[in-house]
Order: structure tokens, then sequence, then C-alpha cells
């Protein structure tokens, strides 16, 4: 008799071809192939939006070391077009002393600024004076007509590309020429060309606003032409004469890109036979008109896809294995357990890697903005460095000047008491007032040292005295002029105003009454004079006259070039009449040196504009 137990239920009975070796061998390959392909597309996005930040995070550093580059010797156009010998050289374009000068002046700030080549043109592009026979390039008659204030261009002779800065020349209002300073990019393209042979993955070129490319680390696209050109654009670039040589070969890459994912595309690379997957991001320099492409090589990102796919196959297969072999489950949920682990250990070690990367750049990134910063600050600190310059220079004097008034006061003080035992009150009274003049006198010079190193604001102009702040800077210079007994002549009139800033402006006069009593100290007669005169167009003219021996004529050309100085080593720089002349041209004016007749001494005179009463800076 058979009993059957009712109180377990019976599995429901699967079909029979579930059963079927055919159908799990069907499974398993059906699990490979979606693994595979899951795998094959998730790992290669996850690899191309990798390979997109780190990409975006170097071209931002490429691009701003470009900039960096370019922004270098931005000011130095500026700086050169108020020196002298080129104001000189405007005034009289056809003399050949003038245009000589020039030259001459123009050579060695070039040699000292590291560019390649500095010159004066017409506005119609003809060389007046250059630090080197050249030839001008063929745009720079167009850059002075659309008035730009820099440009790029192909050197016929290497095929670099330069890097043009202008800067206007005014006589007048009027345009009379153009300062040009050209510095090469070569040096640059070289350290993109080095990094692009040692890191194969990626690629840097630069396109201008034709979509010719001027700055590659690929030396055979350089002068290539972005998406296609047909033949008459073609023509027309060549004609432009902006490029050296014929526009190179079309590289098939779209002119508009996206800016953060970037764009798939396939390029041939020099020496390869076939097109090979590149990612193509972009980035904008509007100022220049220019665009900064990077190129990164797919190909591991797709290697690394093949490995995952691959992967994902195998995980499908042992899906399928695992409803064909159910015996194996538990060792095979172990192995892929195993196999998970490894992934996640690698997916973190290579986001780890990758966020080591971006600090990096990051920091680098940083230490290029610190640096330009510092850069930027430095002209603006020189004003307020010479001013200490000077205040460290008489701080032994001044140490001397204070010192004698303290031990006076020491001896009245002492006396005082003595007269105050003997009950005579008047004699009191005398050493008081006598310790209260030398108290004003020490206050007096302290005060003015505080107002001479208070850090001016370059903005502020106003009305200013000018008999005051003369007076003011001999008082700095007091503890000089007494001991070598100079001789003041100062002809001012009284309530004469000027349009300036008091700080700068006694900055100047400083400057100026130094010089002269250095030129006079080997002198028997030392005679300084101040003289200023108002005439009908509004402006003023200060004259600063010394009886010392004078410059010689063959120094004053380069008497406003910095770092130029007739003192021995080790007591001047060479900056304090390249200041000053850059404060007087701030406030309108020009500051002039020339020789008094008969060899009686130095004249520096400048003009200022005459400022009304009422406005007077406080």
């Amino acid at each position: 008799m058979v009993v059957h137990d009712l109180s377990r239920p019976r599995a429901p009975r699967l079909p029979r071809w579930l059963g079927r070796p055919g159908f799990h061998v069907f499974l398993t390959g059906l699990l490979m192939v979606l693994g595979f392909m899951l795998a094959h597309r998730l790992s290669e996005r996850s690899g191309r939006d990798q390979l997109s930040a780190l990409s975006t995070e170097r071209l931002e550093l490429y691009a701003s070391n470009l900039a960096a580059e370019l922004g270098r010797h931005a000011s130095l156009p500026s700086l050169l077009a108020i020196a002298p010998t080129l104001q000189t050289l405007m005034q009289a374009p056809g003399d050949e002393a003038a245009r000589r000068a020039a030259s001459q002046m123009m050579a060695r700030v070039n040699v000292r600024a590291g560019t390649h080549q500095i010159f004066v043109a017409t506005p119609q592009g003809e060389v007046l004076a250059a630090s080197e026979t050249l030839t001008p390039p063929p745009r720079l008659a167009e850059a002075v007509a659309q008035g730009r204030v820099h440009f790029f261009a192909a050197d016929p002779s290497t095929g670099s590309t330069d890097f043009y800065l202008l800067h206007p020349l005014r006589q007048g209002g009027v345009t009379g020429g153009v300062i040009v300073v050209r510095f090469n990019l070569a040096p640059l393209e070289a350290t993109w060309v080095d990094l692009g042979l040692r890191s194969q993955g990626e690629r840097i070129l630069v396109a201008d606003e034709q979509d010719v490319v001027i700055m590659s680390s690929v030396q055979a696209w350089k002068y290539a032409v972005l998406d296609h050109a047909d033949p008459s654009r073609r023509k027309a670039l060549e004609a432009s004469a902006r490029y050296p040589q014929a526009v190179g070969r079309d590289l098939e890459l779209p002119v508009t890109l996206e800016v953060h994912q970037g764009q798939q595309v396939s390029l041939t690379l020099p020496g390869a036979s076939r097109p090979r997957p590149m990612l193509a991001q972009q980035r904008q320099i509007l100022p220049l008109g220019l665009r900064l492409v990077a190129l990164s090589d797919l190909s591991e990102v797709r290697q690394r896809a093949q490995y995952a796919a691959w992967g994902g196959a195998a995980f499908g297969a042992s899906i399928g294995l695992l409803v064909l072999y159910l015996s194996s489950r538990r060792r095979a949920l172990r192995q892929l357990t195993q196999a998970q682990a490894a992934l996640r250990q690698a997916h973190g070690q290579l986001e780890q890697l990758v966020d080591s990367r971006t600090a990096e750049l990051r920091q680098t990134n940083e230490a290029l903005k610190t640096q330009i910063a510092q850069r930027l600050k430095t002209e603006s600190e020189l004003l307020q460095a010479s001013k200490l310059a000077v205040l460290g220079q008489m701080s032994a004097g001044l140490s001397h000047e204070v010192n004698q008034p303290l031990t006076a006061l020491r001896a009245l003080a002492r006396n005082s008491i003595r007269l105050l035992e003997t009950g005579r009150a008047d004699a009191v009274a005398a050493n008081l007032q006598i310790m209260d003049d030398m108290v004003e006198r020490m206050s007096r010079i302290t005060r003015q040292l505080k107002s001479f190193a208070r850090k001016a604001d370059e903005a502020v102009t106003g009305a200013v005295p000018l008999l005051d702040s003369v007076r003011n800077a001999l008082v700095l210079l007091d503890h000089r002029s007494r001991p070598m007994g100079l001789q003041t002549d100062i002809d001012i009139p009284e309530g004469l105003q000027v349009r300036a800033e008091s700080n700068r402006l006694e900055q100047v006069l400083v400057n100026l009454f130094g010089n002269a009593m250095d030129a006079m100290e080997p002198e028997s007669i030392r005679r300084l004079r101040v003289k200023a005169s108002a005439d009908d167009a509004g402006r003023v003219l200060v004259r600063v006259q010394d009886s010392g021996p004078g410059v010689p004529e063959a120094d004053l050309p380069h008497l406003f070039e910095p770092f130029f100085t007739t003192k021995p080593a080790g007591e001047g720089l060479g900056l304090g009449l390249v200041i000053s002349a850059k404060i007087i041209h701030e406030f309108g004016g020009t500051l002039r040196a020339e020789r008094l007749p008969d060899g009686e001494g130095m004249s520096f005179e400048f003009d200022l504009a005459v400022a009304p009463a009422e406005a007077a800076d406080v």
C-alpha cells in the first residue's frame, strides 16, 4: 500500500524544453551577447566622460599658458610710446639722426626685454626706425587701418608664427605712426611638440579666425584648413599673404564643436595608414580671435571598453552556467563576487588617479594665475618702492637730524631743573621756548616723512599748491642741503595751483632735487633754482636747475631709459627719472632735460595744467 505525504506541497513541474541542453546553450549565448553590448557601452561612455573632463582641465591650462605668453609684453609698446626719443622721431620723421637714435634705443630695449624685433612705422607700413634691419609684415598697413592692437602673421623664412603688438604714436591728436613689438611663438609651440611626442594620446592646435591652423603640436598640421575649403576659398587664403606657404590639406575637423562633452571625429595622423577616432574639444579665446582645439585619442578608451565588454560577456556566460549547473551555484556566486570586488577596486583606483591628476592641474593653474597677478601688482608698487628707497637713502641723515634736537632737549631739560632750584624762572621760560621750537622742527620732519611714505591713489588728482609741494620736498632733503651749504632760489608765485596728486608730485620733486644735489656734491658753488611760470594756454612750466657739471651730451638721449644711470655702481638703479617721467605723463605733461649754456649745469622741466583755486586738493 502506497501512502502519499500530503503535508509538503509538490513543486510545479517545469516544461520539458526548459531542461534540454540546447535551450541552456541558447540562453548562455544570449546572456553573453547582452552582457557584451551593455558592458561595452557603459565602459565606453564612462571612459569618454573621464577623458573629456581631463582634456577640459588641460585645455584650460593650455589657454592660460598661451594667454600668459601673449600678455607678457603687453605693456611694453605703451611704455616705449612715451620715450622722448620716439617723440622726437615723430616730430621729425625724416631726420636721420632721430631715426638712428630711435633705432639704437629700440635695439637696447629689444635685447633687455627678450623680444625679437621692435620698430616704428608710418600708418602706411613704412619703417622709420627699427631695432634691426627688417621687412615689415604685409598685414601691418591693414592692421593699422583697422585700429588693431595686435595680430598674428607667419614668419616667411622659418614658417613659425609671430605675434605683433601695436600702439599708435600721436602728435596733436593725429596718429603719426605706430610702434610695433614682435615676438615669436616658436618656443611655446616647441613645448607643445615635445609634450605631443611624450604623450601620444593628446594633440593641440590653434586656429585663427580664418579657420587656418597657425600653431600645432603636430607639425604636419601647420597651416591646414579646418573642415573643407573649396578652391575659391583656398585661393583667397593663399592670396591674403598671412601664411608663408600654400595652405595645407583639409583636416576634416568640424568648425563648430561641443564645448564641454566634445565631439568624436576621425583623423589620419601623420605616418598612419588609416584614420583614428579622436575626441575633439575647443575653447574660444575671444580677445585674440583664436580657437584652441584639443584632440584626445579614443583608442585606449575603446580598448578598455573591449576588455569590459568581454567581461560583460563572461558575466552573461556565468549566469547561463549558473542556470545550467545548479550544483556549482555557490562557487559561481563566489567568483562573481570576487570579480565585482576587483572591478570596484579598479574603478576606485582609476577615480583616485583622475582626482590626483585634476588636483595637480588645478594647483598648476592657480600658480600661473598667482604669477600673473604678481606681475601686474609689481608695476603698481614700483612707485611706492621708489619712495621707500629714497627714505632708506635719507635714513642716516634724518637720524642725525633728529638726534641733535634730542640731545639738546636733554641738556636743556636738566639745565631747567637746576634753574628752577635757583629760582630763575625767566631762564627756564627761555629754555622751554627753545625746547618747543626743537619739538616743532622734529614734528615737521616726521609729519612730512609720513605724508611722503603714504601710498598715493593714482586715480585721484586735484588742485595742488605748487609752492607747498616744493617746500615739502626741500624739508625731506634738509638733512642733505644744510651740511653742503646749498643755496636755493625759489621763484614760484604764491597761490599757484596745478592739476596733479600732491604725494606723487612731491616724489617727482624729491627725485629731481636729490639728483641735483648728487651732481653738485663735488662742486664749490652749489645753487638750486626752482622756477614756475603760467602761460595763456592754462599750462604751468616748472624748471629745476642746478650748478653741477651736467650730463654729457652722449648720455642725454638715454636719461629716461630704464636702468640707465650715471652714478657709480651700487648708488642708483636708474629708475628715478623713468618713474618721474611716467608720473608727469599721467598728469598730462612731459618731463624733459637739457644742458644749460656754457656748461653751467642741468635743467629739468615739465609742464602741468593750471588748476582753479576753488578745487584745492585736500
